[in-house]
Order: structure tokens, then sequence, then C-alpha cells
């Protein structure tokens, strides 16, 4: 009897420590040099007074390059000086039916608005202009310089149609 107890004590010790190591990995941690996302309706309001781009990160929760574009691409240096520079930071769960935004005077689910976005995987990138037309998008993961490339190239022809309006 003695036996018995002792291997389902071991057992059960050994459930609860791989549990607790395991539920520790997966708890959501603090990103270091993460761009100041807001939210879309709040990135429409502004976007026209400072005439910067608008770039929305649609994710999905359990997306594993959502995450990995989150940890490694947003933070870079490199990313973050555009951003700041020309754009307002905007994330959008591509799978929520509970959070509501407004765009183009209609309000939807973020669900909606990434399926009028023409999402058809995670993640997403969309650049739109001030007033909330889009420039570009593209789908799935992006590295630093293939964002730094997609970024600027907006950022460039914003700046030609500045120009040209002088």
């Amino acid at each position: 009897m003695n036996r018995k107890v002792l291997i389902g004590t071991s057992i059960a010790i050994f459930i609860i420590i791989f549990a607790f190591f395991s539920f520790k990995q997966i708890q959501p941690q603090e990103i270091e040099n993460e761009p100041d996302w807001m939210s879309l309706t709040e990135a429409l309001e502004v976007a026209p007074q400072d005439n910067r781009l608008i770039l929305i990160d649609i994710f999905e929760v359990g997306c594993q390059f959502c995450r990995k574009m989150s940890r490694e691409v947003y933070p870079s240096e490199t990313i973050r000086a555009v951003l700041d520079r020309s754009y307002h930071a905007v994330k959008v769960n591509g799978n929520s039916t509970s959070n509501t935004i407004v765009y183009q005077g209609e309000e939807m689910t973020e669900k909606d608005f990434a399926g009028l976005m023409g999402v058809t995987a995670f993640p997403f990138t969309v650049i739109m202009d001030s007033e909330g037309n889009v420039l570009d998008r593209r789908r799935g993961y992006l590295d630093i310089r293939g964002l730094a490339l997609m970024l600027r190239e907006q950022e460039n022809r914003g700046e030609q149609v500045s120009s040209a309006e002088i």
C-alpha cells in the first residue's frame, strides 16, 4: 500500500510541476519597444490632423507568425523609426466578434472589418491614407526588411503627392 501511495504522490507532484512551468511559458510577456497601438477609430480621427498614414496589423490570437511579428518585427528600431515618423499603428483582432469599430461611417465587428479588407490568412497588413482609403495590403508574415520596404514605399508615395499638391 505504501508503494502505491508513493508512486501516486510522485506522479501528482510531477504533473503539478509540469503544469506550472507549461503555463508560465505561455503567459504573454511585455514586449519592449512595442509601437503605441491605438484603435482604428482613434487613428482615423487623428490621421487627418497630422496627415500621417495608418498601419493596420490584422492578427489572430493563436497565430504563431502574428506573435513573431509582434515580438521581433514591430519592436525593431528600423520599423519603429518609420512608424513613429509617418504612421499611426493599429492592431485589429481578425476573429473578434465582440469588439466593434467604425469604418467609413459604418459600425462593424473586427471580424467583419477583416473580411472587408480581404483577409484570407493571418497576419494581414493594411496601409491606409489619412482618410481611410486602402493604399496597400499584404497577406502573411513580413520580416523586418519586407515590412520596412512596404512602409517606406507608401511613405514616399505620400511625400510625392504632398509635393505635387504644392
